[in-house]
């Protein structure tokens, strides 16, 4: 329940830009419709490095998918 919980939550926060207001919802459509096995591997098990140096930490991605778009419109988000 949790699970599920935390996955329709992330999708409902995503910001939709009025620009791209459809494909953004057909995105949302998609994320609240996967299974947890799917949203778990596109958004929680990105392979990253982390660097940190001149006072800043930064993210590396390692891997691309497709959901990587969304990804970032949520971070931003949050």
């Amino acid at each position: 329940s949790l699970a599920w919980t935390l996955k329709a939550w992330c999708a409902l926060l995503v910001p939709i830009s009025p620009r791209w207001a459809d494909k953004h919802n057909g995105e949302r459509r998609l994320m609240l419709r996967m299974e947890f096995r799917t949203f778990r591997q596109a958004f929680i098990e990105i392979p990253c490095q982390i660097v940190k140096g001149a006072r800043q930490v930064r993210w590396r991605i390692l891997a691309w998918n497709p959901w990587l778009g969304l990804f970032f419109r949520l971070d931003a988000a949050l």
